[in-house]
């Protein structure tokens, strides 16, 4: 579609000009087409158009879309040559490929390149290098990079400690993930339903399901309501500690809030009181569907 309006446009005598043939590749990168958008690329360059940061980062992320990192590598090395000044997203794009792919150390690398270069990180910057060690399970380091981001000035957010107190939740080092909570609050940062969500789940997975309970209403008597992941979360965390009676509590509370219609829910309760052998409360929960407009699934 892309190549087709370039071609009847050139037909139409249509001046084509830089930020035409970038918006066109853009296109093409987001249609996962990265082969034509690289030819035409070759195509505008024989034209006497050189790319500018724009063209290269639309170039960049659809290779790394593609986990072709070799050659967005490359690209960034061609700026260079053309002396072309690469952008904090040109740097971001690649240090979130290289952590997904799991090369931590290249991810580091090329995050310390744009600082030698003098393109300060960005909160998303910090994030993203903070994602990946976790994604790994590389606390200490996550650790590190936040507290790199505050030695040079960058405030960490509420998606840093969430990212953060995630990693930790999911290694069972709840007391740490805890620690973070508190910093994030004496720091100014609102804990949201994300991070509430993921220390509650987090308890559970310890099978400290009384100090779940206690942050489940602590985060509600600071005004932030518990939304259906939560409840999907802490309901699952109560069935597998076989806390059948404050499963009956806190299904009647997600009752009253009108957030109970939901099959998700219905499908973890069934099957967690079916698996701590109480039938009789899971057959009542099966057979109520139909009433409440909700049809049982596989």
């Amino acid at each position: 579609m892309s190549i087709s309006l370039l071609r009847k446009m050139e037909e139409g005598n249509f001046e084509l000009d830089l930020t035409a043939y970038s918006i066109i590749i853009d296109s093409l990168c987001k249609d996962r087409l990265v082969i034509e958008a690289l030819n035409l690329l070759s195509e505008m360059m024989s034209t006497g158009f050189q790319p500018d940061v724009v063209t290269y980062n639309s170039l960049i992320q659809g290779l790394c879309n593609f986990s072709r990192w070799r050659e967005a590598s490359t690209l960034l090395n061609e700026m260079t040559q053309r002396k072309i000044m690469p952008c904090v997203r040109t740097f971001i794009i690649l240090v979130d490929t290289y952590c997904k792919e799991g090369m931590l150390i290249e991810a580091k690398q090329v995050f310390d390149m744009m600082i030698q270069r003098g393109i300060e990180p960005d909160i998303v910057s910090y994030n993203t290098l903070i994602d990946g060690y976790c994604l790994q399970n590389k606390l200490k380091d996550a650790i590190e990079a936040l507290n790199m981001m505050v030695e040079r000035g960058c405030s960490p957010n509420v998606v840093s400690y969430n990212t953060l107190i995630n990693g930790y939740c999911k290694k069972k080092r709840i007391d740490e993930a805890m620690n973070l909570f508190h910093e994030m609050s004496n720091k100014g940062v609102t804990p949201d339903v994300v991070t509430y969500s993921t220390l509650i789940g987090g308890f559970c997975r310890v099978e400290r399901h009384k100090a779940a309970l206690e942050l489940f209403h602590k985060m509600q008597a600071c005004g932030q309501p518990p939304n259906p992941q939560t409840y999907a979360i802490f309901l699952d965390g109560l069935c597998k500690n076989g806390q059948v009676v404050e499963v009956i509590k806190v299904f009647l509370e997600l009752e009253d809030k009108t957030l109970g219609n939901n099959i998700v829910i219905y499908n973890i309760l069934i099957d967690g009181l079916c698996n701590v052998g109480n039938l009789k409360f899971a057959k009542e929960f099966f057979y109520s569907l139909p009433a409440k407009g909700l049809q049982p699934n596989v």
